[in-house]
């Protein structure tokens, strides 16, 4: 069974090596970036399979050898550990060739929002926006703040930001959930340690042909744009809010001097939560994305525990805790997404096996 695949995976990869530097691909620019895709995407298991046709040969090899000259220690140890080394590739080999996330591909964007315990979730939301943005840097990602809403204390109620670059998705769909932090507040004079959450939400970037808006369904309004406490920041009606009236769905935006411009930053937003809705009901046995994801921010729901007294980070998800706390709100988040992508990896893998033996 193993070797089947192998074989594919060598004659899939060899083909697209040769569809890489033929003339015509490189001449049509789409379907050199789409095979470029493919290429990147099987590169992995490729090497793999690499791996495990040397080990097999190597196995074979030494059998041949202790045939003739059974004496040799090194060769016996060899053999025996082939069987479990073959596993171990063969195993790595399935996962690298499950199915990828239709989505893994995009941009996302992100949208961070306090959640319970008052001015302290508005200063998590602002610890969880520097992490992803650091986090996203260190990915090699771009970022763009699209709406912001500070708090007085420092950080935000709210804030929406974009992560540019393909692949954005594949790592920060992991991210998408009630955060709860526990730490004692500057504020609190007894020493005591607080609970405080602030949730994410991480939706995938829909392209205009993805999700089709007709312009009579929405509601445009216009206001001014306003600071904290209703200062006002602009004397113009440059504040926009779009309603999608099918749906409810409502998205602000003021942050840009020019009107025109807030509304192509609220159009992006409401097109990415209608894709998501749209995934949404394509998947009906699955709950809605967004709500799977964020929860109420109430702060018994958690995806991950960040316990500043002792130092350590624990996503409850995958158990893994991690003692380095400083590191990671610094962006240093890759040993998390790399267990996260892997336990999908394995739930994917056992749903294709029970799909292909049903």
């Amino acid at each position: 069974m193993i070797e089947e695949l192998v074989d594919q995976i060598e004659g899939r990869f060899a083909e697209l090596e040769r569809q890489m530097s033929d003339p015509a691909v490189i001449a049509d620019r789409e379907r050199y970036a789409e095979v470029g895709r493919a290429y990147r995407q099987l590169e992995s298991a490729a090497r793999l399979a690499e791996q495990w046709r040397r080990a097999t040969d190597d196995a074979a090899g030494a059998r041949e050898l202790l045939a003739e000259d059974g004496d040799d220690p090194e060769l016996r140890k060899l053999v025996a550990d082939a069987p479990g080394q073959l596993e171990e590739l063969g195993e790595q080999i399935r996962l690298a060739t499950v199915e990828r996330d239709p989505n893994d591909s995009k941009h996302v964007l992100v949208e961070i929002r306090a959640g319970a315990g008052g001015d302290e979730a508005a200063l998590i939301a602002g610890d969880l926006f520097k992490m992803l943005t650091r986090y996203a840097e260190q990915r090699g990602f771009g970022t763009e703040v699209l709406s912001s809403s500070p708090a007085e204390v420092g950080g935000f109620k709210e804030v929406t930001f974009a992560v540019k670059g393909e692949g954005a998705y594949s790592v920060f769909k992991y991210e998408g959930g009630t955060h709860r932090v526990q730490r004692v507040p500057k504020t609190e004079s007894q020493g005591r340690i607080h609970t405080s959450t602030a949730t994410v939400a991480v939706l995938p970037e829909a392209e205009e042909v993805e999700v089709a808006i007709d312009p009579n369904e929405l509601q445009v309004d216009v206001h001014r744009s306003s600071g904290p406490g209703g200062q006002s920041v602009n004397t113009t009606d440059s504040a926009v809010r779009v309603t999608h009236k099918p749906t409810g769905i409502a998205v602000s935006m003021q942050d840009e001097k020019s009107q025109l411009q807030n509304r192509d930053k609220a159009m992006r937003v409401l097109r990415a939560r209608l894709y998501e809705q749209k995934l949404a009901k394509q998947q009906a046995e699955i709950a809605s994305e967004r709500r799977s994801q964020v929860g109420s921010g109430e702060r018994s729901e958690k995806i991950r525990t960040y316990n500043f007294p002792q130092g350590r980070v624990t996503d409850h998800r995958v158990k893994l805790t991690a003692h380095n706390l400083d590191q990671v709100l610094a962006g240093d988040l890759r040993e998390f997404t790399d267990a996260l992508a892997g336990e999908e990896k394995r739930r994917r893998l056992a749903a294709q096996a029970a799909e292909a033996a049903s």
